[in-house]
Protein backbone atom coordinates (compact mmCIF):
# COMPACT_ATOMS: atom_id res chain seq x y z
CA UNK A 1 0.00 0.00 0.00
CA UNK A 2 1.70 3.43 -0.85
CA UNK A 3 2.09 5.77 2.21
CA UNK A 4 3.07 8.40 -0.57
CA UNK A 5 1.67 9.11 -4.56
CA UNK A 6 3.75 11.93 -6.46
CA UNK A 7 2.20 12.57 -9.65
CA UNK A 8 4.00 15.05 -12.14
CA UNK A 9 5.41 17.28 -10.06
CA UNK A 10 7.04 20.07 -11.68
CA UNK A 11 9.36 23.08 -10.27
CA UNK A 12 10.67 26.05 -11.68
CA UNK A 13 13.10 28.77 -10.20
CA UNK A 14 12.84 31.26 -13.02
CA UNK A 15 14.63 29.33 -15.91
CA UNK A 16 16.14 27.00 -14.17
CA UNK A 17 13.32 23.97 -14.16
CA UNK A 18 14.41 22.10 -11.38
CA UNK A 19 11.76 19.50 -11.71
CA UNK A 20 10.27 18.25 -14.90
CA UNK A 21 7.37 15.80 -14.54
CA UNK A 22 7.79 13.21 -11.27
CA UNK A 23 6.07 10.81 -10.35
CA UNK A 24 6.26 7.70 -8.25
CA UNK A 25 4.99 5.70 -5.44
CA UNK A 26 6.82 4.93 -1.92
CA UNK A 27 5.10 1.79 0.25
CA UNK A 28 4.31 2.49 4.05
CA UNK A 29 7.07 0.93 6.37
CA UNK A 30 9.90 1.15 3.58
CA UNK A 31 13.01 3.06 3.22
CA UNK A 32 13.43 4.62 -0.21
CA UNK A 33 17.04 6.39 -1.61
CA UNK A 34 16.49 9.29 -3.48
CA UNK A 35 19.95 9.33 -5.40
CA UNK A 36 21.44 11.73 -7.28
CA UNK A 37 24.38 14.71 -7.43
CA UNK A 38 23.90 18.01 -6.38
CA UNK A 39 21.75 20.12 -8.34
CA UNK A 40 19.54 17.47 -9.58
CA UNK A 41 16.66 18.33 -7.89
CA UNK A 42 16.69 16.30 -4.74
CA UNK A 43 15.83 19.11 -2.14
CA UNK A 44 13.48 20.62 -3.87
CA UNK A 45 11.86 17.47 -3.82
CA UNK A 46 11.75 16.66 -0.77
CA UNK A 47 10.83 20.50 0.30
CA UNK A 48 7.60 19.79 -1.90
CA UNK A 49 7.01 16.31 -0.70
CA UNK A 50 7.15 17.48 3.04
CA UNK A 51 5.09 20.79 1.94
CA UNK A 52 7.76 23.32 2.69
CA UNK A 53 7.49 24.24 -1.10
CA UNK A 54 5.01 24.23 -3.42
CA UNK A 55 5.03 22.43 -7.22
CA UNK A 56 3.91 24.67 -10.25
CA UNK A 57 2.16 21.43 -11.33
CA UNK A 58 1.54 18.39 -10.06
CA UNK A 59 0.20 16.84 -6.91
CA UNK A 60 1.59 15.13 -3.64
CA UNK A 61 -0.63 12.80 -1.80
CA UNK A 62 0.86 11.76 1.66
CA UNK A 63 -1.38 9.29 4.02
CA UNK A 64 -4.53 9.64 2.66
CA UNK A 65 -4.03 13.71 2.10
CA UNK A 66 -3.47 15.72 -0.72
CA UNK A 67 -0.34 18.00 0.58
CA UNK A 68 -0.44 19.98 -2.67
CA UNK A 69 -4.48 21.13 -1.68
CA UNK A 70 -3.51 22.11 1.31
CA UNK A 71 -3.41 25.52 2.63
CA UNK A 72 -0.60 27.16 5.44
CA UNK A 73 -2.56 26.08 8.42
CA UNK A 74 -3.20 22.66 6.88
CA UNK A 75 0.85 21.95 6.26
CA UNK A 76 1.79 23.45 9.47
CA UNK A 77 -0.11 20.40 10.78
CA UNK A 78 1.33 18.42 8.24
CA UNK A 79 4.50 18.96 9.28
CA UNK A 80 3.55 18.53 12.85
CA UNK A 81 1.34 15.66 12.68
CA UNK A 82 2.85 13.43 10.10
CA UNK A 83 5.89 14.30 8.31
CA UNK A 84 9.46 14.99 10.10
CA UNK A 85 12.68 16.10 8.68
CA UNK A 86 16.65 15.19 9.64
CA UNK A 87 19.19 17.60 7.60
CA UNK A 88 22.79 16.98 7.45
CA UNK A 89 22.76 20.43 9.75
CA UNK A 90 21.76 19.02 12.70
CA UNK A 91 19.17 21.74 13.98
CA UNK A 92 19.68 21.20 17.42
CA UNK A 93 19.17 23.63 20.08
CA UNK A 94 22.58 24.81 21.74
CA UNK A 95 21.62 25.24 25.24
CA UNK A 96 19.25 22.21 25.47
CA UNK A 97 20.60 18.80 26.56
CA UNK A 98 20.02 15.50 24.31
CA UNK A 99 16.56 15.16 25.83
CA UNK A 100 15.12 18.22 26.08
CA UNK A 101 15.88 18.35 22.43
CA UNK A 102 14.33 15.42 21.62
CA UNK A 103 11.35 15.99 23.69
CA UNK A 104 10.64 19.59 22.41
CA UNK A 105 8.41 18.60 19.79
CA UNK A 106 6.70 16.69 22.35
CA UNK A 107 6.41 20.18 24.96
CA UNK A 108 4.92 21.78 22.13
CA UNK A 109 2.47 19.21 22.01
CA UNK A 110 1.64 19.53 25.36
CA UNK A 111 2.31 15.60 25.97
CA UNK A 112 2.08 14.88 29.83
CA UNK A 113 5.54 14.88 31.34
CA UNK A 114 5.69 11.62 32.45
CA UNK A 115 4.73 10.20 29.17
CA UNK A 116 7.30 13.06 27.58
CA UNK A 117 9.82 11.68 29.51
CA UNK A 118 9.04 7.91 28.58
CA UNK A 119 8.86 8.35 24.97
CA UNK A 120 12.21 10.75 25.15
CA UNK A 121 13.77 7.79 27.11
CA UNK A 122 13.05 4.80 24.82
CA UNK A 123 13.62 6.78 21.87
CA UNK A 124 17.56 7.43 23.31
CA UNK A 125 17.90 4.13 23.65
CA UNK A 126 16.46 3.65 20.26
CA UNK A 127 19.55 5.58 18.71
CA UNK A 128 22.12 4.48 21.54
CA UNK A 129 22.35 7.32 23.12
CA UNK A 130 20.67 6.77 26.67
CA UNK A 131 24.02 7.77 28.28
CA UNK A 132 24.03 10.88 27.08
CA UNK A 133 20.83 12.21 27.62
CA UNK A 134 21.99 15.44 29.92
CA UNK A 135 24.72 16.41 27.71
CA UNK A 136 24.67 19.18 24.82
CA UNK A 137 25.02 19.12 21.55
CA UNK A 138 28.29 20.92 22.10
CA UNK A 139 29.29 17.74 24.32
CA UNK A 140 28.38 15.31 21.62
CA UNK A 141 30.05 14.11 17.99
CA UNK A 142 28.72 15.02 14.58
CA UNK A 143 27.70 11.14 14.52
CA UNK A 144 26.24 11.77 17.70
CA UNK A 145 24.55 14.85 17.46
CA UNK A 146 22.81 13.63 14.32
CA UNK A 147 21.66 10.60 16.52
CA UNK A 148 19.96 13.04 18.48
CA UNK A 149 17.88 14.94 15.66
CA UNK A 150 16.89 11.52 14.59
CA UNK A 151 15.46 10.74 17.95
CA UNK A 152 13.84 14.62 17.46
CA UNK A 153 12.64 13.70 14.41
CA UNK A 154 10.77 10.42 15.56
CA UNK A 155 9.42 12.09 18.88
CA UNK A 156 6.07 12.55 18.02
CA UNK A 157 5.56 9.06 15.80
CA UNK A 158 5.09 10.71 12.33
CA UNK A 159 3.93 8.71 9.23
CA UNK A 160 7.21 9.86 6.90
CA UNK A 161 10.52 10.38 7.65
CA UNK A 162 12.40 13.25 5.04
CA UNK A 163 16.21 13.20 5.95
CA UNK A 164 17.74 15.40 3.26
CA UNK A 165 21.93 14.46 3.27
CA UNK A 166 21.77 12.91 6.79
CA UNK A 167 25.70 11.92 6.28
CA UNK A 168 26.46 14.59 4.46
CA UNK A 169 28.74 16.40 7.36
CA UNK A 170 29.98 12.82 8.62
CA UNK A 171 33.02 10.53 7.65
CA UNK A 172 32.33 7.71 5.89
CA UNK A 173 31.59 5.15 8.61
CA UNK A 174 29.81 7.44 11.17
CA UNK A 175 27.87 8.35 8.24
CA UNK A 176 27.53 4.25 7.61
CA UNK A 177 26.11 3.45 11.06
CA UNK A 178 23.77 6.74 11.10
CA UNK A 179 22.40 5.39 7.64
CA UNK A 180 21.97 1.78 9.36
CA UNK A 181 19.86 3.56 12.18
CA UNK A 182 17.57 5.14 10.20
CA UNK A 183 17.01 1.34 8.30
CA UNK A 184 16.43 0.37 12.18
CA UNK A 185 13.85 2.74 12.78
CA UNK A 186 11.97 2.04 10.25
CA UNK A 187 11.70 -1.67 10.98
CA UNK A 188 11.47 -0.88 14.77
CA UNK A 189 9.11 2.27 14.56
CA UNK A 190 7.12 1.31 11.40
CA UNK A 191 8.26 4.71 10.00
CA UNK A 192 8.33 5.50 5.87
CA UNK A 193 11.52 6.87 5.06
CA UNK A 194 12.82 8.75 2.49
CA UNK A 195 16.56 9.33 2.48
CA UNK A 196 18.56 11.16 -0.71
CA UNK A 197 22.26 10.54 -0.64
CA UNK A 198 24.76 11.03 -3.23
CA UNK A 199 26.92 8.01 -1.86
CA UNK A 200 26.02 4.56 -3.16
CA UNK A 201 27.87 3.01 -0.29
CA UNK A 202 24.57 3.99 1.61
CA UNK A 203 21.68 2.64 -1.49
CA UNK A 204 22.64 -0.86 -0.09
CA UNK A 205 20.75 -0.41 3.06
CA UNK A 206 17.61 0.83 0.90
CA UNK A 207 14.85 -1.28 -0.18
CA UNK A 208 14.63 0.69 -3.30
CA UNK A 209 16.38 3.11 -5.22
CA UNK A 210 15.11 6.22 -6.70
CA UNK A 211 17.85 7.90 -9.33
CA UNK A 212 17.21 11.80 -10.26
CA UNK A 213 19.17 13.48 -12.92
CA UNK A 214 19.03 17.48 -13.70
CA UNK A 215 15.21 17.62 -12.14
CA UNK A 216 14.00 13.97 -13.86
CA UNK A 217 13.89 10.16 -12.62
CA UNK A 218 16.07 7.90 -14.63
Amino acid sequence: MSLLTVRNVRKAFGSVHALKGVSFDVAAGTMVALVGRSGSGKTTLLNIVGGLDRPDEGSVHLDGTEVTGLDEDGLSRLRREKVSYVFQTFGLIPVLSAAENVGAPLRLARMPAKEREQRVDLLLQLVGLDGHAKQRPGELSGGQQQRVAIARALAASPRLLIADEPTGQLDAETGLSVMALIRGVVESEGVTALVSTHDPVMMALADRVINIHDGQLD
